[in-house]
C-alpha cells in the first residue's frame, strides 16, 4: 500500500539546522510532484516547498526562501527538506505530500514535529 514516512524532526535552537526525510513506497514515486507542508498549533496548514517529478524545478514559500532547500532522490524514493537558520516561527508539524500526475489525487505522511526553541 501507499506509504509516506517522514523523519528527522526534533528540538533545535534558533539559528540551527535540521534535515527532514520523506521515504515513499507503494506508488511510482518518480512520476509524482512532491511537496512539504507544515501546520503550527492553531494555524492552517501552509505549503512550504514543492518539487517537480524530475527535481528540475522547485518553489518555496516566501517565509522560508533562502533558508530551506527541497530535494529528492528518485533512486531512493526519498524526498528531503534541509532547514537552515531556523526561527521559532518555523515550529510546526511538517508533512510530505505526493500528487498524482494522472488525476491530481494525493498522499500524505503522518508528519514530523519540528520545534525551534532556546
Amino acid at each position: 500500500q501507499v506509504q509516506l514516512v517522514e523523519s528527522g524532526g526534533g528540538l533545535v535552537q534558533p539559528g540551527g539546522s535540521l534535515r527532514l526525510s520523506c521515504e515513499a513506497s507503494g506508488f511510482s514515486f518518480s512520476r509524482y510532484s512532491l511537496a512539504w507542508e507544515r501546520q503550527a498549533p492553531g494555524k492552517e496548514r501552509e505549503l512550504v516547498a514543492g518539487i517537480t517529478p524530475a527535481g528540475d524545478s522547485t518553489a518555496y514559500a516566501p517565509s522560508v526562501k533562502g533558508r530551506f532547500t527541497i530535494s529528492r532522490d528518485n533512486a531512493k524514493n526519498t524526498m528531503y527538506l534541509q532547514l537552515n537558520s531556523l526561527k521559532p516561527e518555523d515550529t510546526a508539524v511538517y508533512f510530505c505530500n505526493a500528487v498524482s500526475p494522472d488525476d491530481g489525487s494525493d498522499y500524505w505522511g503522518q508528519g514530523t514535529q519540528v520545534t525551534v526553541s532556546s
